[in-house]
């Protein structure tokens, strides 16, 4: 069955000086906060970022889709981090993504643990709709 998540934006002002809230409707468990073009392109300042948002998922969809090919090989993890970092240049836009993955797997050796994570990578579906730009991958057991 299909599901949709939804979230809006109310934007005021123009690029450089405006400011918008992020609403994420279909859960409401963000709520609101609160984004600018500075906390985009310089410091964040308490605010986000569309890359932000874009890394959060893109983190949580890999940790989902390699926990699955983990177990579906026999060696469910008993523990994944994921940190996604995803560059934004401005004039140019999003220009890379690195996934970091540190796990425990008992059972599992190491090149293995590498060759699962690459499948993971390429199959998740938030690197499926990202495919666009490069996305490279770190990943270490425990």
């Amino acid at each position: 069955m299909a599901t949709t998540r939804s979230a809006h934006t109310v934007w005021e002002g123009d690029l450089l000086k405006g400011t918008g809230v992020v609403t994420f409707d279909s859960s409401g468990a963000i709520g609101q906060q609160p984004v600018t073009w500075a906390s985009r392109a310089e410091e964040a300042n308490g605010k986000t970022s569309p890359e932000e948002l874009i890394a959060a998922a893109h983190s949580s969809c890999f940790s989902m889709a390699f926990s699955n090919m983990l177990a579906k090989n026999g060696t469910a993890p008993t523990k994944l981090v994921t940190s996604a970092d995803v560059t934004f240049q401005p004039g140019e836009g999003i220009t890379g993504i690195h996934l970091t993955v540190e796990g425990t797997v008992p059972g599992l050796g190491e090149d293995k643990f590498l060759s699962i994570a690459e499948k993971a990578k390429v199959g998740c579906p938030v690197s499926q709709a990202l495919k666009a730009v490069p996305i490279t991958l770190t990943a270490k057991l425990a």
